[in-house]
């Protein structure tokens, strides 16, 4: 096994590195939140590992070996599966970092508009570029999602901390996705996705993660919050 093999491994035990290291910090504490965030994870990563299964059987996406340690779980890497657990473990952190730092910054009537028009450019996006089965499977998704998310209404006191979360998070995932994407230890069929790509990452990834970040947060907040109906 060469060093390269390592490659995904590492990029997913590095990004766990510092907000695992400052989980602990007084002010967060977020390790006494992780009872909160785990069961967001469970639900999340099963319908995105289920997603992942089909489309890597057939052919939509892959995963170069060379940059893989081996270890399969129902013929996905290893590292894909730590994946789901990584990023919104990293994703909710810099969110409750957000909401201890900065409670007051509050703008929910902006971002109810800002997630209503993106809720539409999301659906016309699936409708148009449905022949495209990543495209369409995404902003298909998300738009079911996003929409049941805004119209439940009770997400809406988090939309501002949901959205700085996500903008912040870009950074981080513009380093890792783009280092999977250039190697590439991900592959991708441009057959089924729109061709566009910032640096080398698809456009589509960009609104998989919104969705996986806007998974993970509503169940999360839901979480936090039936603990407080028991009561």
């Amino acid at each position: 096994m060469e060093f390269k093999n390592f490659t995904y491994l590492l990029l997913m035990l590095g990004s766990l590195a510092v907000p695992l290291a400052f989980s602990f910090e007084k002010e967060v504490r977020f390790y006494t939140k992780l009872k909160y965030l785990l069961p967001a994870i469970l639900f999340s990563g099963a319908i995105f590992i289920l997603w992942d299964l089909r489309f890597e059987e057939i052919g939509i996406w892959s995963f170069n070996p060379e940059y893989l340690i081996g270890i399969y779980i129902l013929n996905l890497p290893l590292e894909e599966w730590l994946f789901f657990i990584v990023i919104p473990y990293c994703s909710v952190f810099i969110y409750e970092i957000l909401v201890v730092k900065f409670p007051e910054f509050e703008k929910p009537n902006l971002f109810l508009t800002v997630s209503l028009v993106l809720l539409v450019a999301f659906a016309l996006l699936a409708y148009f570029a449905r022949q495209k089965l990543y495209t369409f499977f995404n902003f298909f998704l998300l738009t079911i999602y996003f929409g049941y998310t805004i119209f439940r209404n009770r997400f809406k006191k988090h939309y501002t901390k949901f959205y700085l979360a996500w903008l912040i998070s870009l950074v981080p995932f513009l380093i890792v996705n783009g280092l999977l994407t250039a190697l590439p230890v991900v592959e991708y069929n441009n057959a089924h996705n729109l061709g566009i790509r910032i640096f080398t990452i698809p456009l589509e990834d960009f609104f998989y993660f919104f969705l996986l970040l806007l998974m993970n947060l509503t169940i999360y907040e839901y979480m936090k919050n039936q603990r407080f109906l028991r009561f």
